[in-house]
């Protein structure tokens, strides 16, 4: 009976919800107007053309739809969409002209404390924040594209922005020129997969104290520190590619105080850092592939009962890198482009042991300028009689079966 009543109010829902056309020429001529007039439920249509307007309060459930992309203009007065109610969605408009503010947080599109929207299929161009989401849940950002003009992190905003906010699904857009590409702080079970994130200030990715959250397939390119993961736990990132994040403060993947993260399928290339850990516990790496990176892995400190298995190490500059002479993680059947040892019965596995901590890390950590000794016969031999008598090296850190090929990545 329960069920029947349900249905019931969901058909006459839709036998009720109205349409409302908007057009530059016509009744109304304003996406304001518009929802003023709409009733909860109703859907309005946006004809094509340039709408100057900003700080649109939408405070009612409604389907916000541009024909032919129409553009809404901002035209630095402040931000472009409110969204104040729950069940809203916005798509297929170019949202422009969000002007930077040291005392209010302007985006193209701002939330508060609702639930269950979908903005998608917008272009948001020359804007201080994209999408910033507070106190808000089971909400779709899909298929976004985000380009801003950000100089510096201090007069720059965030691409899609979530604060305590849970559930979100963040999905096939992409981001360049902001501050931080993706930002999350305070938010958990929320899925970010197909992003590409490139050319940002500061990071492609940065989130702090979110739990319980997936990336997978996501884009991280030549982004001003790449990406940091700081202050959470229970972790999923699987198939991302970091990749081109150069400088002296630069990586792929910053660690921060982390457990319990898996670390599955990625790609770390050509980064001055693969991968940075510090205070990073009970992480998993397992499939991964660091190629041409300064540093493949860094190890800061205070790391323990981490697992690298079946990884690639493809000439990295340095693979391991500690900053003691204690190890309490562990390392098996991972490829090391720079093993020499031998495979007698042609298993596959190397005979011999794989030390992949140098002592010339240990020197390039306290004096980074002697990097420009690497290639040096002097490296070569400090590198040998540490290998043959550990005295500054972790003794236990070795990869017992070193594979003699590169593992293939699964499709």
């Amino acid at each position: 009976m329960l069920r029947c009543t349900l249905l019931l109010l969901l058909l006459l829902s839709t036998l009720t919800a109205g349409q409302i056309r908007v057009s530059p020429d016509g009744q109304p001529a304003s996406v304001k107007a518009a929802i003023n007039l709409a009733q909860p439920g109703d859907t309005v249509f946006v004809e094509a053309g340039i709408y100057r307007e900003s700080d649109i309060e939408v405070f009612k459930p409604l389907t916000l739809i541009g024909l032919g992309r129409p553009v809404i203009d901002a035209d630095n007065q402040g931000s472009l969409f409110k969204v104040a109610a729950d069940n809203v969605t916005i798509r297929g408009f170019d949202l422009i002209n969000v002007p930077l503010s040291y005392t209010r947080e302007n985006a193209a599109v701002y939330t508060s404390k609702i639930d269950s929207f979908t903005f998608e299929d917008l272009h948001l161009k020359n804007i201080f924040f994209g999408f910033h989401i507070e106190k808000s849940n089971n909400g779709i950002i899909r298929n976004n594209r985000i380009s801003g003009n950000a100089v510096a992190e201090i007069s720059s905003g965030n691409g899609i922005h979530l604060w305590h906010s849970n559930r979100i699904r963040v999905e096939d857009n992409l981001i360049s020129g902001m501050r931080d590409g993706i930002y999350l702080e305070f938010t958990r079970h929320s899925i970010l997969t197909g992003n590409e994130s490139r050319h940002n200030v500061r990071y492609g990715l940065h989130f702090m104290f979110s739990n319980d959250d997936r990336y997978e397939n996501n884009l991280f390119e030549q982004n001003g520190a790449g990406v940091a993961v700081m202050f959470s736990k229970k972790i999923y990132m699987k198939r991302n590619t970091f990749r081109l994040n150069w400088g002296t403060a630069s990586y792929g993947l910053l660690l921060k105080e982390i457990t319990d993260l898996e670390v599955i399928e990625n790609l770390f290339e050509e980064n001055t850092i693969g991968i940075n850990a510090d205070g990073s516990n009970r992480v998993h790496y397992e499939h991964n592939t660091f190629s041409g990176n300064g540093w493949a892995v860094r190890f800061i400190g205070a790391c323990y009962g981490n697992k690298f298995v079946g990884n690639n190490f493809l000439n990295n500059a340095l693979e391991i890198s500690y900053k003691g002479s204690v190890n309490g993680n562990f390392f098996d059947r991972n490829y090391w482009s720079s093993y020499s040892g031998y495979d007698l019965n042609h298993d596959h596995i190397g005979d011999v042991p794989y030390r992949p901590v140098k002592l010339f890390s240990y020197i390039v950590n306290d004096t980074p300028e002697t990097i420009v000794l690497l290639r040096s016969l002097f490296v070569d031999l400090i590198n040998f009689s540490e290998k043959v008598s550990p005295v500054f090296t972790p003794d236990n850190l070795k990869d017992m079966n070193p594979m003699m090929e590169p593992m293939i990545r699964s499709k």
